[in-house]
């Protein structure tokens, strides 16, 4: 149930940023002829007076159509309402209405995590670091860790719930580089040992590429006014889209350790998964995450996202007139095939770490 949650969010999102291009387009007047959720066959469909509304077999995509470029369409070429024919404004409305959709429902939903679910007000610790994220070929993940494993003990030494269990195990993790540590770990109703061994860093640290967390349940209270719940939202809003801005720059800065880390569909509904079965109401903030997270990711100006048409945009504006339609779709179709390819990578990938598929692999 927890995947089916996170895939349900995941579409969700889509289907806001979508929803986004589709309605910046229709209040401005311009023909919107294709309204579609996921990529592949057709399930269900509905031709509405102006629109296609189609329901593909794979969610995770979409897309808004536009009858400039159909041969069959029956529109005038020269109508002012085709987006081509729009002002430079009026396009950028609509290519930038995808980002802006989704960053407002982040927002949208951190309020409602707030206000309906509550606000965090102490915390119920258990024994033992919960590990939420595990990297891919680190010395956890060759030592067997995964995601939703608690780590109780480590050479001997047990860890309380809370704070002071992650900062003493992080303490002995990172004073043991290349050296082998014992652990006790109890992954759901039953305990099993490992061993790791912490790859030493260049300032002679251990490190062993997992994420750490309070083992226990979050406390919440009823929020005391509508101005509190806004202005938490607000922060953590913030707060949020700081963390990802940073992410990426570090991405591009240092790609070579960072790249591991970019994650596809199938990591993402893990990681959804993961932190549904621990507390379905964080959710929320997995959806408001994600939500900036695609926000982000299309606004970069990268062939086949939205930043890169508004590259096209802003080189229209500069010349006085747009590229040629050659050199335009030669690079969104360069664009395509590159993102196309590098998600069937990331997906094969992930998919072989699964740890249902490990544990098969192993017998």
């Amino acid at each position: 149930m927890s995947v089916l949650a996170t895939i349900a969010v995941l579409a969700l999102l889509i289907t806001v940023h979508e929803l986004g291009h589709f309605l910046a387009a229709r209040l401005q007047g311009i023909y919107a002829n294709r309204f579609s959720i996921g990529f592949g066959p057709v399930l269900l469909k509905y031709q509405g007076k102006q629109t296609e509304y189609a329901l593909r077999a794979f969610p995770l995509g979409g897309f808004v159509g536009f009858p400039d470029d159909d041969p069959d369409s029956p529109i005038a070429p020269d109508d002012p309402n085709l987006l081509r024919n729009r002002p430079l404004g009026d396009r950028a409305i609509v290519i930038s209405a995808g980002v802006i959709a989704n960053l407002i429902f982040a927002y949208a939903v951190l309020v409602t995590q707030f206000g309906v679910i509550g606000i965090p007000d102490g915390f119920n610790a258990q024994p033992g670091v919960l590990i939420p994220q595990v990297q891919e070929q680190s010395p956890a993940a060759v030592a067997g860790l995964v995601p939703g494993d608690v780590i109780l003990q480590a050479d001997n030494q047990v860890f309380d719930g809370g704070d002071r269990g992650v900062k003493a195990l992080v303490a002995t993790i990172s004073q043991a580089p290349e050296q082998r540590i014992r652990l006790q770990v109890q992954r759901g109703s039953r305990q099993v040992e490992l061993v790791v061994v912490p790859k030493r860093t260049s300032d002679n640290q251990g490190l062993i590429g997992v994420q750490l967390a309070p083992n226990g349940t979050l406390i919440y209270r009823r929020p005391q006014s509508l101005v509190e719940v806004l202005t938490l939202a607000a922060n953590q809003f913030q707060e949020m889209l700081v963390r990802i801005v940073q992410g990426f720059q570090m991405l591009v800065t240092n790609f070579q350790e960072m790249a591991s880390q970019v994650a596809s569909p199938v990591k993402i509904v893990e990681w959804g998964a993961n932190i549904a079965e621990a507390d379905s109401g964080n959710l929320f903030f997995f959806a408001a995450f994600v939500s900036i997270n695609l926000a982000v990711v299309n606004i970069l100006p990268l062939p086949a996202l939205d930043g890169g048409q508004l590259v096209f945009l802003l080189i229209e504006g500069l010349r006085g007139r747009p590229l040629p339609t050659q050199v335009q779709e030669g690079v969104m179709q360069t664009g395509f095939l590159l993102l196309v390819g590098l998600g069937l990578f990331l997906i094969v990938r992930d998919t072989a770490q699964l740890p249902i598929l490990q544990q098969l692999f192993q017998q």
